[in-house]
């Protein structure tokens, strides 16, 4: 996996994923970064580089699965070359197998998630260069036993072997959430256990700007 991420002049650094990412980023209030994790991250990156002339883009969607990133991949993430790629994906792929029982075909199971994964990061590495920051999809649960967050797990297995593979750099936040969660119980991070309150998104962008190095 990649070190620590060195930011440079004029770089553009691209998040996509679902709903954590997108935060009502299309909300006329909290343009262009939403009210999630980015806004901490960016706003933070712009303060601390204001000479940069750091490109900062959101482009995530309510909803979102791996299946719904590959159909606009294109649009999203190739046109706009990013010169750094962070992706959060995979709890909408799990929810929906448990949740959305009337549109099953929604779903994205384990094996279509990690080819289509694969292949999104591949059509990156042909096109251009990317620093490419994976993050652990996220549950704020400790229940072992919860069917979901069971089968979320072995979704993050295969995130693993994923930034592996393609030496990318990975934002553990499943990990890191494991080991708080044992002091700070599940109701005061989330309300429905995946979209964080406010002070869990700003704990999100510090653990990502740690993991990144920044």
């Amino acid at each position: 996996m990649q070190n620590g991420i060195e930011l440079k002049p004029n770089q553009t650094i691209l998040f996509i994923g679902d709903s954590i990412t997108d935060a009502e980023r299309n909300s006329r209030a909290y343009k262009p970064f939403g009210l999630g994790y980015i806004h901490f991250v960016a706003n933070f990156l712009l303060a601390k580089f204001p000479a940069y002339n750091l490109n900062i883009i959101n482009r995530g969607i309510s909803g979102n699965t791996v299946r719904d990133l590959k159909n606009r991949w294109q649009r999203d993430c190739l046109n706009h070359k990013p010169d750094i790629l962070s992706i959060l994906i995979g709890v909408n792929d799990v929810w929906r197998q448990f949740f959305d029982r009337p549109a099953l075909n929604r779903a994205v199971f384990i094996d279509e998630f990690e080819t289509t994964y694969r292949q999104l990061l591949t059509e990156v590495r042909q096109n251009y260069y990317s620093r490419l920051i994976i993050c652990e999809p996220f549950m704020f649960c400790d229940n072992s036993n919860d069917p979901v967050f069971a089968q979320l797990r072995r979704f993050i297995e295969v995130v693993h072997k994923i930034a592996a593979d393609f030496n990318a750099l990975l934002v553990p936040f499943q990990k890191l959430l494991d080991e708080q969660i044992k002091t700070v119980p599940p109701p005061k991070w989330s309300l429905d256990m995946v979209h964080p309150e406010v002070w869990a998104r700003a704990w999100l962008a510090q653990q990502w700007l740690t993991a990144t190095g920044i």
